[in-house]
């Protein structure tokens, strides 16, 4: 079911300890206690929901390809049935694969009116052939313990707690099969946690078909609704407690009340959902494991977003785990080097490693331990974006179709210094940052990449209160804009080519405080020249020259950029008419709209993003039959 509000639901997996045999899942506490511990979660999980919003809504991003994922099985046992067998592992791998793939030959249990939703999820699932190093596994690690059994805080997924750690989780799905407690049969992390704690743990006597595994859970059902969890789908009544408000974020499921347990008889009916009533035989229901067989379309849809390009869970199609290969998968990089460096950025060229697809490319600076990780898909990568003077390290990945290969050894460079400019007031890219400077003086300063930006703050005097700004000595196409303490936009100067920028403002008042803006038009740059701006104040009015050139600069222009709490839009319009200003994510989902009547010749438009988190956004104008766009970041 589907709501209108698209909020993400605290989901509160609902069970009586007095009523025996009832499905017991813990993943919703576990992911309502993430969401309020960890805010880079809750952060990864809104991102993760809006680009499955938009990939569900878009029938042309969708492609038919059968996903296999590795899988690890970690059998922390306490006593000798705890340790279950080889071939109850192998029971559980083949119900995951026909659950996934609508082999189970139950499915068509599904009453007729439902059957043209059954799913194939196209997922497969194998034992690792291979662990994370490159060596021979067979997909099972054995570990004992001292702990009698585990809760859902993760302590089994964790050797210094008791349990074992986890294997590559951008890699492989990691399965830990213990003795759980209070009656939980299982949990999973849902896509966006920390890689260290990913995975799904079920308890020994609902694993697999065979061995421990008992009625009415031992048909291997409580890992097909715990990995559907670990694959981003959330229970099908929406976690809302019966109150029918609730959403499972999936458009082909009916609105139901509250979960079923056992064996339900169709119809079940609920929340005004006509004849027809609950899905209750889909796996994110909480039937037992008879009577649970299907996942519907709109469920494929969710899981298939995770592998899309740029999905949550896309890095898994990369993994060898279900190759048997030998230990490096590919070549290392070879003569690794940095060349053309400037202040602001270096070239890193390498040898091609046969057979690689793309690299992984992670730089660092000297003095961090924490690496930023780009990907190439050629053998030489511009950097840009670096602090001028500063001790950078830097290593190459080659990623083959057979696997990862191991990272080169790192090199280390040194940007160049700003020495050239007497003045370098780095960082300065935010009125937060600003620096201050006096209201008669000059200063040298550069921009020195193309998301590279200056604020200058300027403080009126008792006696000289009217002021001019001039930017001169232009290496490139910079724009020059003057803004109150109120970051309202006063004046702009944004002339073609190098000529001198000028702003003046009469209206200043006396000991107000004012920022000058410094910008590349269009991502102008220049690593090596400086440019110098000039402060001159005044008692009496200065003169004001229009400096906009509306000729040469009819484009979109976005300030600040990077915007904080908002952002202004300019542009030139040849008449009275309606324009539409829409914000999209870096994903592709709008997120705002709005519409305004220009007047002829210059327009200026305050757009509020205070309420977006940080990113890459884009901004897009159309403008009778013209579309305009830009690319805009926000850094609060």
């Amino acid at each position: 079911m589907k709501t209108l509000h698209l909020n993400l639901i605290a989901l509160l997996c609902l069970f009586s300890s007095s009523i025996s045999a009832q499905r017991v899942c813990g993943s919703a506490d576990h992911y309502q206690d993430m969401l309020q511990s960890d805010l880079s979660f809750k952060q990864n999980r809104q991102e993760i929901e809006a680009f499955t919003d938009y990939y569900t809504n878009h029938p042309d991003k969708k492609t038919r390809v059968i996903k296999t994922i590795p899988v690890v099985v970690h059998v922390v046992y306490n006593t000798a049935v705890q340790n279950i067998s080889d071939a109850q592992i192998l029971s559980q791998i083949d119900v995951l694969n026909k659950d996934f793939r609508r082999l189970n030959s139950d499915w068509t249990g599904t009453p007729a009116v439902f059957q043209p939703l059954v799913a194939d999820c196209e997922i497969e699932f194998c034992l690792a052939k291979q662990d994370p190093a490159g060596n021979l596994s067979t997909g099972i690690i054995r570990k004992s313990t001292t702990v009698s059994a585990f809760g859902t805080n993760d302590a089994v997924k964790k050797s210094i707690q008791g349990g074992d750690d986890a294997w590559d989780a951008s890699k492989y799905l990691n399965i830990w099969v213990c003795n759980l407690s209070g009656a939980v049969l299982g949990y999973a992390q849902f896509p966006g946690g920390p890689a260290a704690t990913d995975g799904v743990v079920i308890t020994y006597t609902g694993f697999g078909t065979i061995g421990t595994a008992g009625f009415p859970f031992n048909l291997g059902r409580t890992a097909t609704h715990e990995v559907g969890h670990w694959l981003n789908l959330f229970h099908i009544w929406g976690d809302d407690a019966g109150s029918c408000n609730g959403s499972d974020q999936v458009n082909d499921t009916p609105n139901q009340g509250a979960e079923h347990y056992g064996c339900p008889t169709f119809p079940q009916l609920s929340c005004s959902n006509g004849s027809n009533g609950d899905l209750y035989m889909n796996y994110m229901d909480y039937t037992d494991d008879a009577c649970m067989f299907m996942f519907t379309a709109g469920q494929k849809a969710r899981i298939d977003a995770l592998f899309a390009n740029g999905g949550a869970r896309a890095s898994i199609l990369n993994s060898s785990g279900c190759i048997v290969g030998s230990t490096v998968a590919c070549g290392i990089p070879a003569t690794l080097s940095a060349g053309s460096i400037t202040p602001g950025g270096a070239t890193i060229n390498w040898a091609a490693v046969a057979g690689s697809t793309y690299y992984n490319v992670q730089y660092k600076t000297s003095a961090s331990t924490v690496w930023t990780t780009i990907v190439s898909t050629s053998n030489q990568l511009i950097l840009s974006g670096l602090s001028a003077g500063t001790s950078y390290n830097v290593k190459v990945q080659a990623i083959c179709n057979s696997g990862n290969g191991n990272f080169s050894a790192a090199i280390t460079f040194n940007t160049m210094s700003l020495s050239t400019c007497s003045n370098s007031y780095e960082p300065n890219n935010s009125m937060s940052t600003s620096v201050l400077i006096g209201s008669n003086t000059s200063v040298n300063s550069m921009l020195i990449n193309s998301g590279d930006n200056d604020y200058y703050r300027i403080v009126t005097t008792n006696t000289s209160p009217k002021l001019k700004v001039l930017l001169s000595n232009l290496p490139a196409d910079f724009d020059l804009r003057l803004y109150n303490a109120a970051g309202q936009l006063l004046r702009t100067s944004a002339l073609h080519g190098s000529n001198t920028e000028t702003v003046t403002y009469n209206n200043a008042t006396v000991g107000a405080t004012y920022y000058a803006y410094v910008s590349g038009y269009a991502g102008a740059y220049s690593p090596n020249l400086c440019y110098t701006l000039s402060t001159q104040s005044s008692a009496s009015n200065l003169k004001e020259e229009e400096v906009m050139d509306e000729e040469t600069k009819p484009e979109i222009m976005l300030f600040p950029n990077p915007a904080q709490n908002k952002t202004g839009v300019e542009f030139y319009a040849n008449n009275n008419e309606t324009v539409m200003l829409n914000i999209y994510s870096a994903i592709g989902q709008r997120i705002k709209s709005q519409s305004i009547i220009t007047t002829e010749g210059l327009n200026q438009v305050s757009l509020n993003v205070s309420e977006y988190s940080n990113g890459i956004y884009i901004l897009e104008m159309i403008q009778g039959e013209n579309r305009k766009v830009q690319r805009f970041m926000i850094q609060h």
